[in-house]
């Protein structure tokens, strides 16, 4: 199995929307339209994991020097600052017959090495309660309920600090 990490181009949105919506439930899934305007505005804050070619997990977010992750980040790429402290987190993605594979882990430590390569204070995403463990793992402290209602569910917010 010979697994490459690229960030993404335009050309990606179809296989990215795709990959979205295999791993989370339509509420909480991101429409092709929304890839679209985050592809357009920060693609190098996509990471793709290919296996052979084949899109098989990704992890995309914009750059900001708000500390938070609100809901609006969702739905504004133009919220992005190429300059900003904080990479934000909007999804982890790993098709379910790659799952418990490490194929998440490959990525997230990939986007981790490139924020603190560029100089970002650290990372920033929200998760479910039964992830916490996950990305504790990864050096992530649990700030507590996030104000997110992001899919009507129940979200926790996660740091990492450089």
């Amino acid at each position: 199995m010979y697994m490459n990490i690229r960030n993404a181009t335009i050309e990606d949105l179809q296989a990215i929307t795709a990959v979205e919506s295999r791993c989370f439930p339509a509420a909480e899934a991101a429409s092709e339209s929304d890839f679209k305007k985050r592809l357009t505005v920060y693609p190098n804050h996509f990471w793709l994991l290919e296996d052979e070619g084949k899109l098989v997990g990704f992890v995309n977010g914009m750059v900001t020097n708000e500390s938070i992750l609100s809901d609006e980040m969702f739905k504004d790429a133009n919220l992005h600052n190429e300059n900003g402290e904080w990479q934000m987190i909007f999804g982890v993605n790993t098709i379910p017959e790659y799952r418990r594979k490490g194929c998440a882990e490959k990525i997230i430590n990939k986007v981790i090495y490139d924020a603190k390569k560029q100089g970002r204070k650290g990372l920033v995403l929200t998760c479910k309660e039964k992830l916490l463990h996950y990305y504790a793992k990864f050096g992530f402290k649990n700030e507590g309920v996030s104000e997110s209602t992001h899919g009507g569910v129940v979200w926790y917010d996660m740091r990492l600090t450089f």
